[in-house]
């Protein structure tokens, strides 16, 4: 397998940053898939322009994220997708700008249902008085870019009433979900609304049950804008 990566010489700031992201986002797209095996350090080395040591201490940071390993007489494994730390806010970070394939969609939402129609019924019942004021200003806003019919907006205003709904939820488990899944959130919700499918009906259900304090109608709420139909999904 061809690989290319991209120079870094003359770079003073961040390389072994710079280094780690290239490969990352390589194997996240699947252009390295798991298993496959990269170059020696002395021919990566010499592709990115740098030292041996600023590569090794990219590839380190890359293992300390589950993305590869290293074994004697072996070299430096791509590792299974099971094995790779996805709630890492530097990778997640890395992500930006890359298309995901329909099933990290699917498996996204899984993780969804599970937890966020529960932080959303806390939500209805522990949110204090200034997160349902700011729940208010972004439904609002919400309901204003869908009658615009703006995409871009719309994943913006959405991404942030669901990061609203984690923080509401006043369980400091759920609350870094809603800081730590934000480019995931772009990702599927700019997925899910390419056809204008903003589910505003359901928004404004969860927004109204955590307004009147039902943490029963929150939850079904949540749940049911979790139908993968309605985010373009096909049954997996």
């Amino acid at each position: 397998m061809s690989m290319q990566f991209e120079n870094a010489a003359g770079m003073t700031r961040g390389l072994n940053t710079h280094i780690a992201r290239d490969i990352a986002r390589k194997i996240l797209s699947g252009e390295l898939p798991p298993g496959v095996i990269l170059p020696n350090e002395m021919d990566l080395g010499e592709q990115f322009g740098v030292s041996r040591t600023a590569l090794r201490e990219a590839l380190k940071l890359l293992s300390s994220k589950g993305l590869l390993e290293s074994r004697p007489k072996v070299g430096t494994r791509v590792r299974a997708r099971p094995l790779w730390n996805m709630l890492d806010p530097q990778l997640l970070e890395w992500m930006q700008g890359m298309e995901a394939t329909e099933e990290v969609y699917h498996q996204f939402l899984e993780f969804r249902r599970a937890i966020e129609p529960h932080a959303t019924a806390l939500a209805a019942v522990n949110a204090s008085k200034e997160q349902r004021i700011e729940l208010s200003r972004i439904y609002r806003q919400m309901c204003l870019v869908a009658d615009q019919f703006d995409q871009a907006q719309w994943v913006e205003i959405d991404t942030q009433f669901h990061r609203a709904i984690f923080i509401a939820s006043g369980n400091c488990f759920y609350v870094p979900f809603g800081n730590v899944l934000t480019t995931i959130f772009k990702w599927f919700i700019s997925y899910s609304s390419k056809e204008g499918g903003m589910c505003l009906n359901e928004h404004k259900c969860i927004y109204e049950a955590i307004m009147a304090g039902d943490e029963t109608a929150a939850y079904d709420a949540s749940l049911s804008l979790m139908n993968g139909h309605k985010h373009r999904l096909h049954k997996a």
